[in-house]
């Protein structure tokens, strides 16, 4: 009964979104505008089909559509595809951040690619990751039934709706334009552990098994993880997870077989599928109190990218919620102990570290600042912070020393349902955003038209870019060789490149310009330079008259007999 009237709800808000105005956006509050890191703001209202892109002028300069809402994840790719969670709101399991449909959409909202994954037995929910190679990292519950969470060591207590819903994670391996492999998997079912009833297999001292989830931690909860975001480390070979009911984040092996994910050896840590490291609220594998809980359910829980400032430390949205000295959410930022080879350093009997949290981001007065779910935080690369209060659909930019930079009131679908899940900049440099932009114009080219072979030559180019953005030069020399990317160069400034020849003939030399998002300019015309075939030049005659001494005994004969 819950589930359909948790769908009605959501079918409400829905509709309600499209009979009320939106607002128009808020002016932005900049207190320096040489501390904001420039981009653009991917964002998608949770209530809304759309997803937008917003410049730092609060204009909306790209948005898509799709036939399904509640698009909790969405991520520009680099080939500037988008890809977003969403519902069919026909799922069996509803609970939040339900989705259980990935969608794949070209820049101009074509539908190239979907997935679904919502039946009686699983449903995907929250958060996607893209990996490397293509493939797609999705979270999704799975049903258990009472028998099976009795047999598992469950206190009966702990099971008021008579089911379990535990998450699972998958890889998939996109085909075609619907569908896709599941190549791998990794289940919180194969990695449980409880002191309840001694009967049962998993039974054990849960402070002697740090690596295993007690199935009695979250009492009362059919939503037994609630794992909320996923992140994916390619060096380490690791995933990043953060189980809200929990509160704690979690890392795994992702270097393993489905096989060893399900077990407890192999893999690239030899652990198999086991928590290679836990962090957050130590009670609950028993190596610690409530005094030692630090995240009060957390969300978004990422590693900071390589050359950002804080690289390889970990960013978390501390919601705030339960938290014993008042309702506030913070951004965390620690420093795993993360030892040479990829693992993580445990004491003896005591909870994984650190003890401290490095750098926090708290509003001056705490309690103005609280988000109780969904919600968000982005490192950029100058080291400001982009944070997501998504409940109240509100983001701002702080820098380092936590002073806002940039704020802005998200309105859509209307302003009393614009929550957000979380949010992503990227800088105008990224190459997903290169079809906001124009190419440059066709570059002009000046040069010689005769030369000798074995002497460098200069040529000259110049171009403009419609958005003014610097230019990067490339020649071809028409012999097989080319200059490659010279630059970068202010638009519209000279770009002086030079080259020899090694044989004669005539040779074709055109040049092209790309701004810095890639983008290419059409070829110049072509100039052609000369080295001629069929005359002497004056260094090679004084190179042949020097060869044979007797031409200039010759020579002053000639001359002599003239004079």
């Amino acid at each position: 009964m819950h589930q359909n009237i948790i769908t009605f709800v959501y079918i409400g808000l829905f509709i309600c979104g499209f009979i009320i105005t939106p607002a128009i956006f808020a002016d932005v509050q900049d207190s320096s505008d040489n501390e904001i890191y420039e981009g653009y703001i991917l964002f998608a209202p949770e209530y809304s089909t759309k997803t937008f892109l917003l410049d730092m002028n609060n204009d909306i300069i790209h948005s898509w559509d799709s036939e399904y809402m509640q698009g909790l994840p969405v991520y520009l790719l680099e080939n500037g595809n988008l890809i977003r969670g969403c519902s069919k709101l026909n799922n069996p399991m509803v609970g939040g951040g339900f989705t259980g449909r990935v969608e794949l959409m070209d820049w101009s909202g074509t539908l190239l690619w979907e997935f679904d994954y919502s039946n009686t037995k699983h449903c995907l929910h929250h958060d996607i990751e893209v990996l490397p190679n293509g493939n797609v990292l999705m979270i999704a519950w799975e049903h258990k039934s009472k028998y099976e969470a009795t047999n598992a060591g469950i206190n009966p207590n702990n099971l008021p709706e008579n089911e379990l819903w535990v998450d699972h994670i998958i890889e998939v391996e996109p085909t075609g334009k619907s569908g896709g492999n599941i190549v791998w998997e990794w289940h919180v079912w194969d990695h449980l552990i409880q002191d309840y009833d001694s009967t049962k297999e998993n039974f054990g001292i849960i402070s002697e098994h740090p690596e295993l989830v007690d199935i009695n931690c979250a009492p009362g909860r059919i939503d037994f993880n609630h794992i909320n975001s996923i992140d994916y480390n390619e060096e380490l070979d690791q995933i990043l997870l953060s189980s809200n009911q929990q509160n704690e984040i979690w890392i795994i092996d992702h270097n393993t077989t489905t096989k060893e994910a399900a077990g407890h050896t192999g893999g690239r840590y030899g652990k198999g599928g086991d928590l290679l490291y836990r962090w957050g609220n130590p009670q609950i594998y028993n190596r610690g109190s409530i005094l030692d809980k630090i995240l009060f359910g957390q969300h978004d829980a990422q590693w900071i990218e390589k050359g950002y400032p804080g690289e390889g430390n970990i960013l978390i949205f501390n919601n705030g919620v339960g938290r014993p000295n008042g309702r506030y959410s913070t951004i965390d930022e620690i420093l795993p102990p993360i030892t040479n080879n990829g693992s993580y350093y445990l004491p003896a009997y005591k909870a994984f570290g650190p003890e401290e949290i490095i750098w926090q981001y708290k509003a001056p007065n705490p309690s103005t600042f609280f988000a109780s779910h969904i919600s968000g935080a982005d490192r950029l690369p100058n080291g400001n912070t982009l944070i997501c209060n998504g409940e109240k659909g509100y983001f701002f930019e702080v820098n380092h020393e936590k002073e806002t930079v940039w704020e802005y009131q998200n309105s859509y679908p209307n302003p009393s349902i614009s929550q957000v899940f979380k949010i992503h900049k990227y800088g105008p440099e990224y190459p997903g955003l290169g079809k906001l932009y124009k190419q440059p114009d066709k570059p002009d080219i000046q040069g010689p038209s005769v030369g000798s072979i074995d002497i460098k030559y200069t040529f000259i180019s110049e171009t403009n870019d419609p958005e003014d953005d610097d230019v990067y030069y490339y020649f071809d020399w028409g012999d097989d060789t080319n200059s490659g990317w010279l630059g970068p160069y202010t638009s519209g400034k000279e770009c002086h490149a030079g080259h020899s020849w090694q044989e004669k003939g005539d040779f074709k030399v055109k040049v092209k310009a790309k701004d810095i998002h890639g983008l290419e300019s059409e070829w110049s015309e072509s100039l052609t330079i000369s080295m001629p075939k069929n005359r002497f030049q004056f260094t090679e005659l004084l190179d042949f008259i020097e060869e044979n001494e007797y031409l200039i005994q010759l020579l002053k004969y000639v001359i002599l007999i003239n004079s």
